[in-house]
């Protein structure tokens, strides 16, 4: 990235195709031509963290002259704000990499055009059938795969599910319009594109395989079983902490670099994405720009979720009962970023795989630093969104496997019992928390209902396994009650003196 030119007068320039070369003076822009960027991929969900994470990786593409068959289709299922900010700059975006020390910008041009579903069907439709589209990718976070969290069997009676099996003009789920898309390439000889899941769940290719298999089988058992056996679901792994664009992080981009930016996305510098190298109709050069292809991903996946993902939960509820709104905030408090490190050091790491060429102790020390960014601080709220299936996906399987191996587990415990009393919807000073979940108000109920005694709440089936360990109701309760009662910095700092001599004898 080139050296920031400051920025000196009032109001900003808007970002377009027009004012590129203004923008270049100041910072990184798209150096090819836009208009000949073939669009090899369609993204369903395009929102921050698909323009800091896997744009950017064709951006580059692009921009190093490797390939301009591998452009960008967005499409929203649910909001048409991407489109109606973004399309006025022609789909152009600022993003901006905060380190500790020091920032860069650039604009990001990999994506040519958005399109809001429910009014643009007819666009959404052609991108997705068209024979340049190789690759459609998915972020549509965990609740748009319709999948039961016990089970993992598709949920054919969800009313979204239900309304698109009858539904012709306008489709609520993305796998109706995939399930419409190649039954209509199967027809037409076309080859079909490779679905590539980008979300953060668990065994995310099987996933996107059962939802998008188990909707086309509900349409034509013909048309699933084409697609189970010549359609390619890679496993995937991403990495970027990409917090939510506010009003001052575009005052922010027009105040320092002089674009005014409907929407730019701040991120972090660190990004990883880790590929299956499995796909149907050709596969991006992604290798050739920081993204790495492997036989499995399985092993980074799982090092990647524990120890990052199922800290991020953890540290949501804790460090908010604590008071704290943001990251950076929280890992300032010695208590809060010694239970964070010793949480991953001495009770995550242990049980997790040796990955080749991934040096998990480097990989846990980074983490510890990006939390810490102050310049790239990320609101715990969003952390703790979709609880339940991060607490049953990243937290409590550790917890299991530690019970089962007979090794420590306190401070797994305790990240739970953070869970448990965060639900209640109010901190330790009775201030209103939004419990942002599928099932908030099943699990505030269940919270709630025997004071700090979780029986109620095990009752929940993502515990079927914890509630059979004999004393493990009494220990958590107790750990519940510690928190109501003493708040978490005492609580974790006497936590963190026993786990310490736990360790030791």
């Amino acid at each position: 990235m080139r050296k920031i030119i400051p920025w000196c007068p009032d109001n900003g320039v808007p970002l377009s195709n027009a004012t590129l070369r203004l923008h270049s003076q100041r910072i990184d822009v798209p150096t090819y031509d836009r208009s000949t960027l073939q669009r090899g991929v369609v993204h369903i969900g395009a929102g921050n963290f698909h323009r800091a994470h896997q744009a950017v990786y064709f951006d580059d593409l692009a921009c190093m002259g490797i390939s301009n068959e591998w452009g960008v289709t967005g499409v929203s299922l649910h909001s048409r704000d991407v489109k109606d900010l973004l399309s006025p700059q022609d789909g152009l975006y600022t993003l901006v990499q905060r380190g500790h020390d020091r920032q860069s910008a650039r604009v990001v041009g990999s994506i040519g055009s958005y399109h809001y579903a429910p009014n643009d069907r007819p666009a959404v439709r052609a991108a997705l059938t068209d024979p340049q589209t190789h690759v459609v990718s998915l972020t549509i976070t965990g609740n748009g795969y319709f999948l039961d969290p016990t089970t993992g069997e598709f949920d054919v009676d969800n009313p979204d599910v239900r309304a698109d099996l009858s539904a012709s003009n306008c489709y609520t789920t993305a796998w109706a319009y995939l399930t419409e898309a190649l039954d209509l390439r199967r027809r037409a000889g076309t080859a079909p594109f490779t679905v590539l899941c980008c979300d953060n769940i668990a065994d995310n290719t099987q996933a996107a395989r059962t939802a998008l298999v188990s909707f086309a089988a509900l349409k034509d058992p013909g048309l699933a079983r084409w697609i189970d056996t010549y359609v390619a679901f890679p496993s995937t792994m991403v990495d970027r902490i990409t917090p939510q664009t506010s009003n001052a992080e575009r005052q922010f981009v027009e105040r320092t670099f002089g674009i005014a930016d409907k929407w730019p996305v701040l991120t972090e510098p660190y990004r990883q994405w880790i590929i299956e190298d499995t796909f149907s109709d050709g596969r991006p050069p992604l290798d050739e720009v920081g993204a790495e292809f492997v036989a499995d991903v399985s092993d980074h996946k799982l090092v990647k979720t524990r120890l990052l993902n199922g800290t991020h939960i953890a540290l949501a509820c804790l460090a908010t009962l604590a008071g704290y709104q943001r990251t950076d905030e929280a890992m300032r408090d010695p208590v809060i970023f010694g239970y964070v490190e010793q949480l991953m050091r001495d009770e995550i790491q242990p049980l997790l795989p040796a990955v080749p060429g991934m040096n998990t102790p480097d990989y846990r020390n980074t983490l510890l630093a990006r939390l810490s960014n102050p310049k790239m601080s990320d609101q715990l709220s969003r952390l703790a969104r979709r609880g339940s299936s991060k607490v049953s996906s990243f937290l409590l399987p550790s917890l299991q496997e530690a019970i089962a191996q007979g090794r420590p587990h306190t401070l797994l415990m305790l990240a739970l019992a953070g869970w448990a009393r965060y639900l209640r919807g109010y901190d330790l000073k009775g201030s209103k928390i939004r419990i942002d979940d599928p099932q908030s108000t099943l699990l505030t109920k269940l919270a709630t209902m025997e004071g700090n005694r979780p029986d109620a709440l095990l009752r929940h089936e993502i515990f079927t396994e914890l509630r059979l360990i004999p004393t493990f109701t009494d220990r958590f309760g107790d750990m519940i009650a510690d928190i109501d009662g003493h708040g978490v910095i005492p609580t974790l700092r006497r936590a963190l003196r026993d786990d310490a001599r736990e360790l030791v004898s």
